[in-house]
């Protein structure tokens, strides 16, 4: 295993049917003012709010809401979060949702007490808070499984104005104190929402997967989350209230992307940007733009990193080798990968998420272009896979 390391990840996890039970002791010894934020709603109509609330109110804390977080925040939503947090001094922000929500919360937190342009510097030009400088910390319940936001410092903003969308990892001081993961509250999420975080998920797995070619230990683990997310889908997709499938959906979405997996690693991250591009042209949901280029991409990459692909073949697929070479087991291998996207019904093409033909020279130009997968791409080959993905 190559690479040096330091591996650092605060967030303490409640996990299980009775996870809510831990949140009021969760939120002692963080202040008494507490800016909940969450999303459309459905959590006032699904009995988690009602839970969340009944934890504040035992745990002695004065709330200030904050609803309305779309699936792709903007920065127009973070500035008024920005706002409500400073002009409340709030002293803790718990967010009750999926990623986004998450994701919006650590934006919050990092950006409240700066004055200037939060966007500029947090994403655009990718600064770190500085030493002394006010973060509110951040707890989380987690209502959908995916992007691992509950355990990680990622945050991802859309700028509509400038059709960008950007990540910014932060450190473990922006990462949650704590999260609460229940998988019952995940059973109400709409069946293409759990579907998009299952995708999500596979894909948080397969970015340090496919990089490499050193005998990692993280590769191992990758390998078996994968064969979990991918016989766990196949549950979830017959009955979406199967516990045993959406715990185990759930514990992988969050080690898929607490960065363990990752470490010691280069890692191939460039789905995901192409992936924000197409979101913040369309809007469309993270998920499914990440299975809607899935399988072009990796036609495109594959001689570049033949061995790897035939390995996934092999052993996430368990595809016999016997008689093939590794060009065609790695085919087989992304052929599998295509099949299971249609089979859970993720989204094979970008087409169907909004796409046309005429955004693609747009889209390229949004798209942020990574080293530490098989190839660095150039524009020309993105507006290539995106074409080839229509």
């Amino acid at each position: 295993m190559l690479g040096n390391f330091k591996y650092d990840n605060p967030t303490k996890l409640y996990f299980g049917d009775e996870a809510q039970k831990n949140l009021a002791d969760a939120l002692k010894g963080f202040g008494n003012k507490v800016l909940l934020t969450y999303g459309g709603g459905s959590i006032k109509r699904n009995g988690i709010y009602d839970d969340v609330m009944a934890a504040l109110k035992a745990s002695g804390k004065e709330v200030v809401e904050l609803p309305g977080v779309m699936p792709n925040p903007t920065v127009d939503k973070l500035n008024e979060g920005r706002r409500i947090a400073r002009d409340n001094n709030v002293d803790f922000i718990l967010a009750v949702g999926g990623g986004s929500t998450i994701d919006y919360a650590k934006a919050v937190s990092v950006s409240a007490w700066y004055d200037g342009d939060a966007w500029e510097r947090f994403w655009v030009r990718q600064d770190d808070p500085k030493a002394g400088e006010r973060i509110i910390p951040v707890g989380a319940v987690l209502t959908m499984a995916g992007t691992g936001s509950e355990m990680n410092g990622g945050s991802v903003i859309t700028n509509r104005g400038k059709d960008i969308k950007i990540g910014k990892v932060f450190g473990s001081e922006v990462m949650p104190k704590f999260a609460v993961l229940n998988p019952r509250y995940t059973f109400t999420v709409p069946h293409r929402q759990m579907v998009a975080g299952i995708f999500d998920t596979m894909r948080h797995i397969m970015e340090p997967y496919f990089s490499g070619d050193d005998d990692s230990v993280s590769d191992y683990l990758a390998e078996g989350l994968m064969r979990s997310v991918i016989a766990s889908s196949r549950a979830a997709i017959k009955n979406p209230e199967d516990y045993e499938a959406r715990s185990n959906i759930m514990w992988s979405a969050t080690w898929a992307l607490n960065t363990l997996i990752g470490e010691g690693k280069p890692q191939d991250w460039e789905v995901h940007m192409i992936g924000h591009a197409i979101s913040a042209y369309t809007d469309a949901t993270h998920g499914m733009t990440l299975s809607g280029v899935s399988v072009a991409y990796y036609r495109h990459i594959m001689k570049y990193g033949i061995d790897r692909f035939a390995r996934f073949a092999r052993v996430v697929w368990e595809i016999p080798s016997e008689g093939k070479t590794n060009e065609q087991l790695a085919s087989e291998g992304i052929d599998a990968l295509a099949a299971w996207i249609k089979e859970i019904g993720a989204a094979s093409d970008i087409a169907s998420l909004g796409v046309t033909p005429s955004m693609l020279e747009g889209i390229a130009d949004a798209t942020l272009f990574m080293t530490g997968g098989y190839k660095m791409l150039d524009r020309s080959e993105v507006i290539e896979i995106l074409r080839e993905s229509l």
